[in-house]
C-alpha cells in the first residue's frame, strides 16, 4: 500500500492505463507542457509524447467533437475538461453525439471516451469554477456518470471508467486534490469492486445517509458526531450516479427505515431527488419517515466568501437526521427539505 494524494492517484491512474493500452490519449486545454491546472497528466507528456498527450485549443466543443472521432476510430480518449463550469459549451457534443451514437448505430459503433470533469466547490474559486453540473448528465440516457469520493476509487476508478466501452463523465471533487490516502497500485484492477456499485463506508442501524464526492467525509463526520448522542448512521457512498446501485441502498433502507441524501448541487431536480423517489417506490413499506435532502441551495453558486453558507455542513445533515428521527429541537420543524 502507499500513500498518495487524490491528484497524485489520477496521475498514476492516468499513467498505468497509457502504459498498458497504446490507444489510450488524453486531450485539454494546458494537459501536455503545463501538466492541468490541477498537475494531474503532470510527466505524461514527458513519457508517451505529443501523439498521445494532445494540448488543444481553448474549445471545449471542438476538444469532444474530436474524441468522438477518435473514439469511432478505435481509440479510447481521456478529455480533461479544465473547470466544471466549463464544460457547457461541449454539451451539445456530449448529450447528442457522445450518449446517442451506440444507440444510433444499433450497437455498430462504440463510444468508449472518458470525460474528466475537476468539480463542485470548496476551494474559494471565481465565477464559471465551482459547478455541480451532474444531473444534466445523470439524465441524459447513454452516459455513465461517477464521481469519486477517495484516493483509492479514483486511482481504481478511472481506469475502469477508461476501459469501458460506454461512454463514461468523471466527477473529481476539486477540494479533495490534496486528501491522502492508502492505495494499492500493484492490485488488478478487473478484481476491485465495478464502478457502478456503491459501497457502504459505516455501517449503522437507525438513519440510511447516502452522499457522494467530497459530501461523503462530511458524512462520516456526520455519523461520528451523531454517534455521541446514541444514534447509528449507516453512510453509503453512492459511487455511480447513473446506473445507481439501488440494491445497496435499498438492503441499508429496509434495514433503518430512515433515509437523508446530501449533495452539493441544488435540490430541484437533484440527484437526491431522483434518488428519493425510486427508494419510495423500491421500499415504501419500510420508511418510517419521509426521507429527506440536505443540498446546495437553489442559487448561481456564490461568491467564495459565502461558499461556506451554500455547502450542506454538518448542523444541517445533523438536522436532517434528527428530523427523521423525529428528534426534537431540530432547526426546521416543518419544512420537508433541507436546502
Amino acid at each position: 500500500m502507499t500513500q498518495m494524494s487524490m491528484g497524485a492517484a489520477l496521475t498514476a491512474s492516468l499513467h498505468r492505463a497509457m502504459a498498458l493500452d497504446e490507444r489510450v490519449i488524453v486531450m485539454g486545454e494546458d494537459i501536455g507542457r503545463l501538466g492541468g491546472v490541477f498537475r494531474i497528466t503532470d510527466g505524461l507528456l514527458d513519457e508517451f509524447g505529443p501523439t498521445r498527450v494532445i494540448d488543444t485549443p481553448l474549445a471545449e466543443s471542438g476538444i469532444v467533437g474530436t474524441a468522438v472521432g477518435l473514439a469511432m476510430r478505435g481509440f479510447r480518449p481521456v478529455v480533461e475538461i479544465q473547470f466544471d463550469g466549463f464544460v457547457y459549451p461541449a454539451f451539445d457534443q456530449i448529450v447528442c453525439q457522445v450518449a446517442k451514437l451506440h444507440y444510433r448505430t444499433r450497437g455498430r459503433v462504440r463510444m468508449p471516451l472518458t470525460i474528466r470533469i475537476p468539480w463542485a466547490g470548496g476551494v474559494g474559486a471565481v465565477e464559471h469554477h465551482s459547478e455541480s453540473p451532474e444531473a444534466y448528465f445523470v439524465h441524459t440516457a447513454g452516459l455513465r456518470v461517477v464521481a469519486v469520493s477517495n484516493p483509492q476509487d479514483a486511482y481504481t476508478m478511472l481506469q475502469q471508467a477508461i476501459a469501458s466501452d460506454d461512454p463514461v463523465v468523471f466527477f473529481e471533487p476539486k477540494r479533495l486534490y490534496h486528501t491522502k490516502g492508502e492505495i494499492d497500485l500493484d492490485g488488478d484492477v478487473a478484481d476491485a469492486a465495478p464502478m457502478g456499485l456503491a459501497r457502504v463506508e459505516r455501517e449503522g442501524s437507525d438513519v440510511t445517509l447516502l452522499a457522494y464526492g467530497a459530501q461523503v467525509a462530511t458524512a462520516l463526520d456526520a455519523a461520528i458526531a451523531a454517534e455521541d448522542d446514541g444514534i447509528s448512521i449507516e453512510v453509503i457512498d453512492l459511487r455511480s450516479l447513473s446506473p445507481v446501485d439501488y440494491r445497496t441502498i435499498a438492503a441499508s433502507v429496509r434495514k433503518t427505515g430512515r433515509v437523508v441524501v446530501t449533495h452539493e448541487a441544488g435540490g430541484e431536480a437533484g440527484v437526491g431527488a431522483e434518488v428519493i423517489a425510486s427508494i419510495t417506490e423500491q421500499c415504501f413499506h419500510y420508511l418510517e419517515a419521509p426521507p429527506l435532502r440536505v443540498t446546495g441551495h437553489d442559487i448561481p453558486y456564490p461568491p467564495a466568501k459565502l461558499e461556506k453558507h451554500h455547502l450542506p455542513d454538518l448542523d444541517r445533515i445533523l438536522d436532517a437526521v434528527d428530523r427523521v428521527l423525529d428528534r426534537p429541537n431540530s432547526l426546521t420543524p416543518t419544512a420537508g427539505v433541507e436546502r
